[in-house]
This record gives structure tokens, sequence and C-alpha cells, in this order.
């Protein structure tokens, strides 16, 4: 899962991605910091494993000061489908 998300200073970059490590079924995470304001960041965060509760994710966000603007992308089933290129990419 990769989301878009507007965050306050605080927490830190690491405390936001350690709690969201924290969520059953979550594997992985890794934000990336994309921009700075004066008041906010604003980070691609990439969540990894299987069954992500999507409703506990976008909570967590929330009562850390954040917002998903939006989903970038998703992988769901039972199998990987690859990213193909099409000529109007």
């Amino acid at each position: 899962m990769v989301l878009d998300v507007m965050k306050l200073h605080q927490p830190s970059l690491v405390e936001f991605a350690e709690r969201l490590a924290s969520i059953p079924s979550v594997e992985g995470v890794n934000c990336i910091l994309r921009e700075v304001d004066q008041n906010t960041e604003t980070l691609k965060v990439i969540i990894v494993g299987d069954n992500i509760n999507y409703a506990l994710v976008e909570r967590m966000i929330e009562d850390m000061g954040g917002t998903i603007q939006s989903v970038d992308a998703v992988v769901a089933g039972r199998r990987l489908v690859e990213d193909v290129a099409v000529p109007s990419d």
C-alpha cells in the first residue's frame, strides 16, 4: 500500500513510522519525506503486510495529526500483478 500523507512536524518521522509498524499484520513501513513547509510535512508512506486493515492505518495516522491525501497504490489478491508499461504511460 502506498499512501500520500500530510502530517504535522510532531511526531517525528521515526516515531510516525514505528507507530505504523506496530499495527497488527504490518510487516514493514517506509516513510519518505517529500516536502516540508512551516507547519506540515508531506510523506510517501509504503506499508507492507498481509491483510492490512486500512481503517486502522487511517485512524492511527489521524491520531498522530496526519491525513491521507491519496491512496497511490494497493496490491490485493492471491497473486502479485506486475506493473506493465503501456504506450499511454
